[in-house]
């Protein structure tokens, strides 16, 4: 019956977490002609979702606003619509706790409101990026308390007499529901690459449960490619940002040993990226930002201790990363004695918060990083992003985004570009700073004046 329902689109599709992912997704499968319901725990962002309002840049307000109208999509933060659903999509944070372990709490926490209005036929599937082993280990025993005692292959439709289909504890996966994980693949701001276009990744519990998961997707998405278990997809999307963590660490070691010996890490990169086989550049940055890529490797270390595996290399990369932001303090403190000036009481402009050029997401930007260690040097900081209006950096207080003019330029010590997005005036802002450091490459095709600019 489910399958037919999703083949016809006639299925009533549910999505918990209306972020960067979630949204997307509503959006996504709307648009492909399923009725949508959104949850999400934030009232005030479900008032605004309500009025065609969205947070998330990749999701316009033309887009939405319209299936809002319409009725295609409704949100709500009554997660009784649970009982009303076919198919659920958990698009939760997965963040670290304060020790750097994983943060399980928002999974747990819909999972257990899934369970408490799963009902036969009905598909749920975990998207939020986890460690191996969460999807059997967390999701299904909660929503199959005695599922340590069923066989996880058993995809019969024969179901036994004693068994009410409705009674939680009566449902048995891949025969009464269905339940697959299926990695989010989502990168803010790419024009290129979208959710309908990129390859979705999906593992069940069962080969029924992958059947079903992928039936779905395949509305929606134009390629699916199935795994034999959630844990090959709760791994895969690890490996995918662990190895772009461990290659940022690389990079960014190669170019504190370039600084050492004067060399262009830049150039180097650039002339290497010529082979046209065996090499992938990277390069080197202020530090990793963004939802993934600082995050999933800790994901990947943490579970690897649990089967007695120290991860040195990916923890090696991880520090690495980890300590751009003091390197790049090192390079103004450098640049500002250049010209006789301590860091303390010095105006610094720091051009571009964001964790990466053109869009004006700032979750784990290292800019932040590099800004609380300049004001506890005493500098005096200014910030422009024309992308991010204002910051908040805890007791420092709120930032507001500055107007980018020659005045502004000529008033600091040093401007420091730690995003380098493409709606900035590279050749004004070397015209009229004192002195630059460059952690981007945005200047590299600045002519003139080339003497005031440090790069990393």
């Amino acid at each position: 019956m489910l399958l037919k329902k999703i083949e016809t689109r006639s299925a009533h599709a549910g999505v918990i977490g209306l972020g960067y992912v979630g949204l997307s997704l509503v959006v996504a499968i709307a648009d492909a002609g399923f009725k949508v319901t959104g949850i999400d725990i934030n009232p005030e962002k479900i008032e605004r979702l309500k009025r065609g309002i969205s947070d998330v840049p990749d999701v316009p307000d033309a887009v939405l606003g319209p299936l809002i109208k319409s009725g295609q999509i409704q949100v709500t933060t009554d997660y009784s619509v649970l009982s009303q659903l076919d198919t659920v999509n958990i698009c939760v944070p997965t963040p670290l706790n304060e020790n750097r372990t994983p943060d399980m709490q928002f999974i747990t926490a819909a999972v257990e409101q899934i369970a408490q209005h799963l009902h036969s036929e009905q598909l749920v599937i975990l998207e939020s990026t986890t460690y191996p082993g969460t999807t059997e280990e967390i999701v299904l025993p909660t929503l199959q308390p005695n599922s340590s005692e069923t066989t996880l292959e058993n995809d019969s439709n024969t179901k036994p007499p004693s068994l009410s289909p409705d009674s939680t504890e009566s449902l048995q996966v891949g025969r009464d529901f269905y339940l697959a994980f299926s990695p989010e693949r989502i990168e803010p701001g790419n024009s290129t690459y979208f959710m309908t276009n990129t390859p979705k990744i999906v593992g069940g519990v069962t080969p029924k449960c992958t059947q079903v998961a992928k039936t779905f997707y395949e509305q929606f998405i134009n390629k699916t490619y199935t795994v034999s278990s959630p844990r090959i997809a709760e791994m895969t999307k690890l490996l995918e940002n662990t190895f772009r963590s461990v290659n940022i660490g690389l990079i960014n070691e190669v170019a504190l040993i370039c600084d050492r010996m004067d060399l262009n890490v830049w150039e180097i990169i650039d002339a290497a990226a010529t082979k046209p086989f065996g090499f992938m550049p990277f390069y080197p940055g202020p530090g990793l930002g963004g939802h993934c890529i600082p995050i999933d490797p800790h994901y990947l270390s943490w579970q690897a201790l649990n089967y007695n595996y120290h991860a040195r290399f990916i923890e090696l990369a991880s520090e690495i990363n980890s300590s751009m932001p003091n390197y790049v303090l090192d390079k103004v403190i450098h640049a500002l004695n250049l010209h006789r000036k301590p860091l303390n009481g010095s105006n610094l402009l720091i051009l571009g918060v964001a964790y990466k050029k053109d869009i004006g997401d700032t979750r784990e930007s290292p800019a932040f990083e590099v800004i609380r260690l300049m004001l506890d040097k005493g500098a005096h900081i200014l910030y422009h992003d024309p992308h991010v209006s204002n910051i908040v950096l805890g007791e420092g207080g709120t930032y507001h985004s500055q107007t980018l003019t020659s005045a502004l330029i000529e008033s600091v010590d040093c401007v420091v570009i730690l995003t380098d997005h493409s709606a900035i005036d590279y050749d004004l802002i070397v015209k009229h700073a004192a002195v630059i450091v460059d952690t981007r490459n945005a200047t590299r095709t600045v002519q003139n004046e080339l003497d005031k600019i440090i790069k990393i």
